[in-house]
This record gives C-alpha cells, structure tokens and sequence, in this order.
C-alpha cells in the first residue's frame, strides 16, 4: 500500500500525462494518476504505487479488477463472437434482457432496451415518455394541443448527451448548450406545493401548460452529494403520477445493481415506501466496467410504443457486453455481495463518525453509495491527501466525499480506509 506522502508525481505517471495533454480534449481536467492493473478492491499506477479503490470507476466496478469469473466470460465470449448487429439476436442479450426484467420484480410484458451508458439509458426513457405524452388528452396531436412536460428535480444528475442533460439541474454544465430539450420543468425535492403546482398548470386555455407525460428522480441524488429524497416524498410523487396518468422513472444508473442493499434501490423501502416505477434506467455497474446501460419499461403496454426505428444503437446489447454483465450478476449472487454492500457500508458509515475526527460532521447514504460531510468546505484537499496515503475517494463536493466501493470489499479493506481517514487532519484548507 502507498502510505508515504508523495510530493510529486512519479516518473512514469508525468511522462504518460504529458502525452495525455497532447491528444485528448481537456473535459475531464488533468487525471490525478495514470493507472496500469488493478486486482480486487485494489489498483495501481504505471509507477507500482498502490491504492485501495473507494470509487471504483464511480460505482462502476462492481466485482472490483480482474475478478476471475468476469475475466473467463469475457474471454470465451470475445474468442466466440463480441458483435453481430441488432439485425441479429445472441444468447447472451437474451438472457441478460430475462435476468434484468426478473431482478427488477417488473411486471410481465416488461421489456430492456440495452444503450451504452447511463446517458444513453436515461434517453430512451425520455424518447419513450415523450411517445407516451402524445397519448395523452390534451396533447399533441390533437387540434390546440401541447407538448407533454417532463419534471425533474433540482439537483438532479441524468447524464451530458442533450436529453439527459436536459433534465440535468446543474445549471454551469446546462447553459453553455442552450436552448435544450423544451417541456422539461424542475422542482425542489420535497417541496410537495412546487410539485403539485407544476401538475396543476396543465390546462387547454391561452396559459395552460401540456399535461405531463413523466417525472424522473433518483431516489438518492449522487451528484449532489449522495442525498436521499425521502420515502414520503416519493410516495407523493407517485401519487400524483397515477392521478394525473405520467410515468414515474427511476434513474438508477448509479444505485443498481446492488448498490444500496438491494438489486435497485426502489426495492427498499426506506428509500421509496414501496413505489414501483414505470420505468428504470441503469448503467453503470450492470457489466462490471464494459460499457453498459438501458432501460426497463413496465409492463407491455408502454414497452410497446417503442417500434422497429423509433431508437436503437449499434454497440447496444452486444454479445460482449452481455456475456460481461452475466457474469457481473452471476458473482453478485453466488458471492451474496448485495448483502455485503449492506454490511460493509454500514461498517463504513459507522466507522467514519468513530474516528472521532472532528473533521467529520455527519454520513449519509445507503449501502455501498455513501458520503460524509464535512465540517468546512476542504473536499478535494482531504481527496488529494488521501490519494497520497494511497486510498481513491471522491471529492463530490465541496462539503463531502463520496464512497462508492466495489461489490467484493471486504472487512478488512472497510478497516484500512478508516484507518487512513481517520487521520485526515482537520484544519486542510477549504477547495
């Protein structure tokens, strides 16, 4: 483990990020290391520095580096077949689309839609939210109708392509692309008087808004923070989806796949007081680090306004990338590591408010996706010292550090995090 304070990049890691300035366009800012293998929960650079991983690719390495089983599936597929078109079926799609669609309790008739990304899933849900909308009254198409509306919440994070972003809130990432997707509105998670007024201004006349077609949350907003919405609030959005006729989408992007304790995070009650959406979205840690996404509707009747041309992409649900994520869900079951997120971020937000740090004023979260929250604005101070000492957490903002383990972390790793937080001192100055 690299435990001594390194001043400087090494050798290796300066060179590869000279050459990284040169050729690549600078949306990401400087990477903080170069990094060459990982194996389990841990990771190392191109100069043998290692680190113990607590951000796994933001939430994406579910199964961590290398974990055999990924490993054998990947290689038998890619010796098979890796692409064939969606002009074609293979088995693997197949039978990751069925275990997604069991996992996720949806009803029969539910159908996948596979993308790339989270992005890519979060934009089949709108596409199909706004095919959804024009069946509604008082929408377009009929004679004076309008557009159906989409709300989001503030502080709300779906992803950069210009849907998702369109209902993205982080206004510094927003306004450069301006005008974005029309017909989407905001309110303030909780705030149930913005909600029902948002639904409220649905109306025919001269200032009547179009009915609204959808609302998309996540139940607990990484981005900002790793917050919770509150079960109650989003029993009441559901609520005045059913009453108004409007889907409700979960983006779970970033708490699926056995994240928060459970296969989705709608399935624990804490979290969502038992609603079930009408659609999820989910990326992330689905394939355990190849690039995947999608999106599962509800029931046949809304999976069935999708039709042959109406969306698609090339790469999506190839043999691949199926064959990776079957392998992902396989050892997330055989190895229980839904009920090791459970154990382990409990053992994780526990231990940080024992450090008796007094750097730390609160955690939050709920299995493996988690925060602390700091007593003065110092996020990335504590981010860069802690890489130094040879641990990856996330500055995710100024106020608090993000925790996002892999699946597969183990007591002893939970122990040798702390260990090191633990001694983060107190007075690092604010970002």
């Amino acid at each position: 483990m690299a435990t001594e304070h390194k001043e400087t990049l090494g050798v290796n890691d300066a060179q590869w990020l000279g050459e990284y300035s040169q050729v690549h366009m600078n949306v990401f800012g400087t990477p903080l290391r170069v990094m060459d293998h990982g194996q389990g929960a841990h990771v190392w650079d191109v100069d043998g520095n290692e680190y113990l991983d607590f951000l796994a690719g933001i939430a994406v390495n579910s199964l961590g580096y290398a974990h055999p089983k990924w490993v054998q599936a990947v290689s038998e597929q890619a010796a098979k077949v890796a692409h064939v078109s969606n002009y074609f079926a293979t088995k693997p799609q197949i039978e990751l689309a069925s275990k997604l669609v069991e996992l996720a309790g949806a009803p029969e008739g539910s159908k996948v839609y596979f993308g790339n990304s989270g992005a890519e899933g979060n934009e089949a849900a709108l596409k199909l939210a706004k095919l959804y909308g024009r069946t509604l009254p008082g929408a377009l198409p009929s004679i004076g109708g309008k557009p159906a509306r989409i709300i989001a919440m503030t502080n709300g994070f779906h992803g950069r392509t210009l849907g998702a972003l369109s209902a993205t809130w982080k206004p510094a990432i927003r306004k450069p692309f301006d005008p974005l997707l029309p017909g989407v509105e905001f309110v303030r998670p909780g705030d149930t008087v913005a909600l029902h007024d948002a639904f409220a201004a649905t109306g025919l006349g001269p200032y009547g808004k179009g009915p609204v077609a959808a609302v998309i949350l996540e139940l607990i907003q990484g981005e900002a923070g790793v917050k919770p919405l509150g079960a109650e609030y989003v029993k009441h959005v559901r609520e005045l989806c059913d009453i108004n006729h409007a889907l409700l989408i979960i983006d779970e992007v970033q708490t699926g796949i056995g994240r928060t304790g459970a296969w989705f995070a709608f399935q624990r009650e804490e979290l969502s007081g038992g609603v079930k959406p009408d659609m999820v979205t989910f990326a992330k840690g689905v394939a355990g680090g190849f690039p995947m996404g999608g999106m599962i509707a509800f029931g046949g009747k809304l999976a069935s306004l999708f039709t042959p041309g109406s969306h698609g992409s090339t790469f999506a649900g190839n043999p691949l990338g199926a064959a990776a994520a079957l392998a992902t869900l396989g050892v997330i079951e055989d190895e229980n590591l839904v009920t090791n997120a459970e154990a382990r971020g409990q053992q994780l937000r526990e231990g940080i408010m024992a450090t008796g740090n007094p750097l730390y004023v609160a955690v939050r979260g709920c299995g493996l996706l988690d925060a602390v929250e700091l007593k003065h604005p110092c996020a990335h101070a504590v981010m860069n010292w802690c890489l130094e000492r040879g641990l990856i957490v996330n500055a995710v903002r100024a106020d608090a550090l993000r925790f996002a383990p892999p699946l597969i972390v183990s007591e002893q790793d939970v122990d040798q995090a702390l260990a090191i937080l633990k001694d983060v001192p107190a007075d690092l100055p604010n970002d």
